[in-house]
């Protein structure tokens, strides 16, 4: 395989923003057919979007490829979120390039897999989700808006499902049982009051959360409380990630629970006749999208963000395909290792039937800082001292929280390895800290300088990485299959957040006791939903706290994704927008058509 040189003009340092940086180095990408030639992949298995952006036929490629031994398999995670930001996506499309200088020249193949970003974080205070500086996912611009409309599909697929929800909750009360049975319909009684679906858009629109419809006459439809969540968070999402072929799609599909009957009957979307509808909407995205690194390495973006509300994974059909094209793939988690990584090695490796070799856990000086105790960073605001000068005292008081990340990944059997991903303030003797420590925790620890340097600034990150994927993975899941649903919530609350234990409403402990004498659901994931910003499900609570009590608000029910959610705290489905958005910033060039500001 080719690597792209790096334009000398594309310095991260000197042009400041990432889309400068990205336009720099887009003139020299390759097009999606030479990526796909060099993966082996056939002409009638790639389906071009254009001159750089593919989708691949994922059934025709993995059915040609199967029988393929699957290469090297590594995760991305990362210790705890905090406003500094960790890099985990940078540090993800740093290492694929860093691999790439170590092993392109033994012949060897490396892939990567992302996950699509949303439109809510895109515009509101996070950015576009492809990395940054010289270790991104390009071309940027249409990563960022759309991409080929897989979130815009599921869109579709799930609004149409509450417009038939809706509509035949409109006629069912207008209309007698002979006028139904007349129009081929059979009374579903649906209660109003359990309607478990929303709408969805893929904004941060807080303002929707919660809305009445149907206001107007008979004819304006059946006036009831709804709301919106955003795109990500919704169970089509969930089925999109998980899902293995478009049998099981359809299938899935047709199992999702939008409501529940006055005589407490789950009413599905193969009730309302419209799963069909559905599937056809999400055919174009099943399929896996192929980019590349600024490098040119192939890189696999599907399915989408939110570990914290969703299952935040790179989607199954993108791993399971990369695996058989590659020696060495590596695919990103959402957020920190007790939602992210959780959720990888008990859902998506469970469903997958994949082993991990190496999970790779992303700190930075500056957020250890932030976890040992380190000033607020207000959004705008200029970094305080502490996170611009050496600081030991602070790293050693943040270490905890990568500790609890690095003991997480263990219990899974899986070799960890710490990346620093460094910046310029960063000192050696707060770097050795970190080492020192990680490493007598039982992990591999390197430094990195990816977002500056690219490829070449990731090789020892690289080193590490092919070092660890060469130990025996001793995988095992955090609980069995069999275990209750309340037993499972513990467990993990207790093993991989550190509470003491687990609180529940008398709505979450009624859903509990109706989801655990039901057997169908004895086998379904258990899917948390928790704040990403602490271990906890406080926000505000940094650094590795034990103790307390997580309290369990509501459990929800992903029929078709196979999922049981139970949400800790009062997180919200639908984000909120912040006073200073990145909308603000973005623009057109009227002279040359392009999209500038994307961050």
């Amino acid at each position: 395989m080719r690597l792209i040189p790096i334009p000398k003009h594309a310095d991260p340092v000197k042009l400041g923003a990432d889309w400068k940086v990205a336009e720099a180095c887009e003139p020299n990408m390759k097009k999606a057919a030479e990526l796909a030639d060099e993966l082996g992949i056939l002409d009638e298995e790639l389906l071009p979007f254009g001159h750089h952006i593919a989708k691949i036929d994922y059934e025709k490629c993995f059915a040609r490829n199967q029988k393929k031994t699957n290469g090297k398999y590594i995760e991305v995670t990362a210790i705890t979120p905090t406003p500094l930001g960790e890099g985990k996506t940078t540090t993800t499309m740093g290492l694929v390039p860093g691999l790439a200088h170590r092993l392109y020249p033994q012949g060897k193949t490396v892939t990567g897999a992302i996950r699509q970003p949303s439109g809510g974080p895109t515009f509101n205070i996070k950015g576009s989700a492809a990395g940054g500086g010289l270790s991104q996912c390009i071309p940027l611009t249409p990563f960022s808006l759309g991409l080929t409309g897989d979130i815009d599909n599921i869109n579709n697929a799930h609004n149409l499902a509450m417009v038939a929800l809706t509509s035949r909750m409109q006629h069912e009360f207008n209309y007698d049982d002979k006028m139904l049975k007349s129009k081929g319909l059979k009374r579903l009684d649906i209660d109003p009051n359990a309607v478990e679906m929303k709408w969805i858009i893929d904004f941060c629109a807080q303002a929707l959360r919660e809305i009445i419809i149907g206001i107007g006459t008979k004819m304006d439809g059946f006036m009831m409380k709804s709301g919106f969540a955003i795109s990500v968070s919704s169970e089509i999402m969930a089925i999109l990630a998980v899902t293995t072929s478009l049998k099981d799609l359809r299938e899935r599909m047709g199992k999702i629970v939008v409501a529940y009957s006055k005589q407490g009957k789950p009413v599905t979307t193969e009730d309302l006749e419209v799963a069909g509808a559905m599937t056809a909407w999400m055919v174009k995205a099943f399929n896996p999208n192929l980019m590349q690194s600024i490098e040119g390495q192939p890189v696999f973006v599907h399915a989408g963000p939110f570990a914290n509300i969703a299952v935040g994974q790179s989607s199954i059909v993108a791993d399971k395909i990369a695996l058989k094209l590659a020696d060495y793939h590596v695919t990103e988690s959402g957020f920190g290792a007790d939602i992210g990584f959780e959720k990888f090695w008990n859902i998506k490796c469970r469903f997958s039937g994949l082993t991990p070799h190496v999970s790779v856990l992303v700190a930075t000086i500056r957020a250890l800082k932030s976890h040992g105790g380190g000033p607020p960073v207000p959004p705008g605001k200029p970094l305080a001292e502490e996170y611009r000068k050496e600081n030991l005292k602070l790293v050693e008081a943040g270490l905890p929280n990568l500790l609890r990340h690095i003991q997480t990944i263990k219990k899974a059997g899986i070799s960890p390895v710490v990346c620093v991903n460094s910046f310029y303030t960063d000192t050696k003797k707060e770097i050795d800290i970190v080492r020192k420590a990680a490493e007598k925790a039982g992990a591999r620890c390197a430094v990195s300088t990816h977002w500056q340097h690219g490829g070449k600034g990731a090789l020892e990150i690289a080193d590490a990485v092919i070092d660890a994927a060469n130990d025996k993975p001793k995988f095992k899941f955090l609980y069995p299959d069999s275990t209750p649903l309340r037993k499972r919530i513990e467990i993990i609350a207790k093993e991989v957040y550190g509470a003491s234990g687990v609180s529940y409403s008398a709505e979450a402990e009624r859903k509990a006791k109706l989801y655990e004498a039901e057997p169908k659901y004895s086998k379904f994931a258990t899917c948390m939903v928790k704040t990403h910003l602490s271990t906890t499900h406080d926000p505000n609570i940094k650094g590795a706290p034990t103790g307390f009590t997580l309290p369990v608000s509501d459990i929800l029910l992903f029929g078709g994704a196979q999922f049981i959610v139970p949400v800790a705290g009062g997180i919200k489905l639908m984000p909120g927008t912040a006073s200073d958005p990145a909308y603000r910033r973005v623009d057109v060039d009227p002279k040359s058509g392009k999209v500038v500001g994307l961050f």
